[in-house]
C-alpha cells in the first residue's frame, strides 16, 4: 500500500550561500496492507522528514513514493488533496483547526468532506470522542481552549474517523494517560485488522512493541557524505 523506492531528499540552505545538504539518499521500505511499521533513530535522523515526504509537504529529490496507484513525488497539488482526503490519513503532534469550529465538527470533517450524511459523520466523531474519554459537555466547544492532551486526542479521533486505507502516526501516544493510551492502541490494532498499512513515529517502546510489525532504523538511509 506504500511502497518508497530509492528515495532521495537534501536542503538547501539559502541564508548559507545556498549550500545543499544531503539528509537522505537511496531509501527503500515498504508497507503492506494490515502492517504497522515504525520508524526508528535517533533525532535528526529523518524519521519526520521521510513522514513528511509520504504526506507531500516535503518535495523529494527523486526516487518515488507510492501510496496505492499515486506516486506522491510526481503527483499533482490536487491530487495530492484527493489523496489526503480518501486515502491516506496523518495524526500529528499537534492540532491545527479553525478557530471557533466545535469539536464534534472538527473530528466528523473528514467523513463530510466525503460527502458522508451529517448525522452518520457526526455520531461516528461522537464515539470517538466518547473512547478517547474526552466529555461531551466540550463537544460543542472549539478544540483551540483545550489543554495539549485534550487537543492531542481530538486529533487522534479526527485521524480515524475515517477509515483510511493508509495511515501516518507521529507519536500517538505521547503524553497520554495510561486510560487513553490504551485507547489509542487498541484503534491502531482495529486499523490492522480492518487493513490499513501504517507508518509511524513511536518513541514509546512498549506501544511500538505492541502495535508494529517491523522496525525500521532510517539512519541506514543517510548519505555517505553526511553519516
Amino acid at each position: 500500500m506504500i511502497t518508497i523506492e530509492n528515495l532521495c531528499k537534501s536542503f538547501t540552505l539559502h541564508n548559507q550561500n545556498g549550500a545543499v545538504i544531503p539528509v537522505m539518499a537511496g531509501a527503500n521500505l515498504a508497507v503492506a496492507r494490515g502492517e504497522c511499521v515504525g520508524l526508528i533513530g535517533a533525532s535528526g535522523a529523518g524519521k519526520s522528514t521521510l513522514m513528511r515526504m509520504v504526506w507531500g509537504n516535503y518535495l523529494a529529490a527523486s526516487g518515488s513514493i507510492w501510496v496505492g496507484d499515486l506516486d506522491v513525488v510526481t503527483a499533482s497539488p490536487r491530487q495530492i488533496i484527493a489523496l489526503r482526503r480518501s486515502t491516506l490519513g496523518y495524526v500529528s503532534q499537534f492540532l491545527r483547526v479553525v478557530p471557533r469550529v466545535p469539536t464534534l465538527d472538527v473530528v466528523a470533517e473528514p467523513l463530510l468532506f466525503l460527502g458522508v450524511p451529517a448525522d452518520i459523520a457526526r455520531a461516528r466523531a461522537a464515539d470517538l470522542l466518547a473512547r478517547l474519554n474526552i466529555p461531551q459537555r466540550l463537544w460543542e466547544l472549539s478544540p483551540t481552549t483545550f489543554s495539549g492532551g485534550e487537543q492531542q486526542r481530538v486529533n487522534i479521533a479526527r485521524g480515524f474517523a475515517h477509515p483510511f486505507p493508509a495511515l501516518l502516526l507521529d507519536e500517538p501516544t505521547a503524553s497520554l494517560d495510561a486510560a487513553n493510551r490504551e485507547v489509542v492502541l487498541t484503534l491502531i490494532q482495529e486499523a490492522k485488522a480492518r487493513g490499513a498499512a501504517i507508518l509511524g513515529i513511536f518513541h514509546d517502546e512498549a506501544a511500538r512493541d505492541r502495535v508494529c510489525d517491523r522496525l525500521i532504523d532510517v539512519r541506514a538511509f543517510t548519505p555517505k557524505a553526511a553519516a
